[in-house]
C-alpha cells in the first residue's frame, strides 16, 4: 500500500481555483497510477480524474474536463489537482487514491486511500 496525505482544501467562491495536492510514501509510487475521487454530502463517492504512473495518461470525468487538471511529480511523490471555474456542485470532500493498476483505480477501487480535504465553493 502506499500512504496518501492530501492538502489544499478550502473555502472558495464560484469561478475561483483551488489546486489541491497529494503526498505519497510507501510502495515506490513512480510505478502507481494516482488519482482523486470526491463525495458530497449525501451522494456516493465519484471519480474525478486519473493519471498513470509516469503521467502520460490521464482521465477525466465529464464534469470536471475543462476545468480540473490532475499532474504529478514522481521526484517529489505528488499529485496535484488544479481545480479552476469552480461551481457550487464541486463542492466535497476530496480524495486521494492510489494503485497499481489503473482500471481498478478508475472504479474506486483503489489499495490505498488518504482521509481526505474538503473543498467548498459559495455561490
Amino acid at each position: 500500500q502506499v500512504q496518501l496525505v492530501e492538502s489544499g482544501g478550502g473555502l472558495v467562491q464560484t469561478g475561483g481555483s483551488l489546486r489541491l495536492s497529494c503526498a505519497a510514501s510507501g510502495r515506490t509510487v513512480s510505478t502507481t497510477s494516482m488519482g482523486w475521487f470526491r463525495q458530497a454530502p449525501g451522494k456516493e463517492r465519484e471519480f474525478v480524474a486519473s493519471i498513470s504512473s509516469g503521467g502520460g495518461t490521464t482521465y477525466y470525468a465529464d464534469s470536471v474536463k475543462g476545468r480540473f487538471t490532475i499532474s504529478r511529480d514522481n521526484a517529489k511523490n505528488t499529485v496535484y489537482l488544479q481545480m479552476n471555474s469552480l461551481k457550487p456542485e464541486d463542492t466535497a470532500v476530496y480524495y486521494c487514491a492510489a494503485d497499481r493498476v489503473g482500471s481498478r483505480l478508475r472504479l474506486g477501487r483503489g489499495d490505498s486511500w488518504g482521509q481526505g480535504t474538503q473543498v467548498t465553493v459559495s455561490s
